[in-house]
């Protein structure tokens, strides 16, 4: 059994797999990074200063003194960090499809597979049938 797992965690698609999981939160870090530090300040600008990660609807406010026994935190729906991750979805939707269109343009399009024997043979019943 250990055999197996062995061969089954050292096999490549695993070990590429393992390297696209962490380099995809490090490409999250970056992009919302940009989002939150460079997009949304520009957006807020033309929306009149607005910044929107800290916009929220309060439903109930803090009561007590943070630290104390009794505190009681803000409720709120924080509806500018969602549209952050809106537009970090956005993004990174659009980065991935370049990089797909990308993929395609420099390594060209995979070719199609040989027909199977069942294929094979069906077209030439179809072909058969036609005459």
């Amino acid at each position: 059994m250990w055999k197996e797992f062995k061969e089954f965690i050292f096999t490549g698609n695993v070990i590429d797999f393992a390297i696209a999981v962490i380099l995809a939160g490090a490409v999250g870090l970056v992009v919302t990074g940009f989002v939150n530090d460079m997009i949304m300040p520009i957006v807020g600008h033309f929306a009149g200063g607005a910044d929107f990660s800290n916009l929220k609807y309060v439903l109930s406010g803090a009561q007590g003194v943070e630290g104390s026994e009794g505190y009681v935190a803000e409720n709120a729906i924080r509806w500018g960090a969602w549209i952050n991750a809106i537009i970090n979805l956005l993004i990174v939707g659009f980065v991935l499809f370049m990089l797909g269109k990308a993929k395609i343009k420099f390594m060209g399009a995979a070719p199609d597979p040989d027909p199977t024997p069942d294929q094979t043979l069906l077209t030439e019943i179809r072909d058969a049938l036609q005459k």
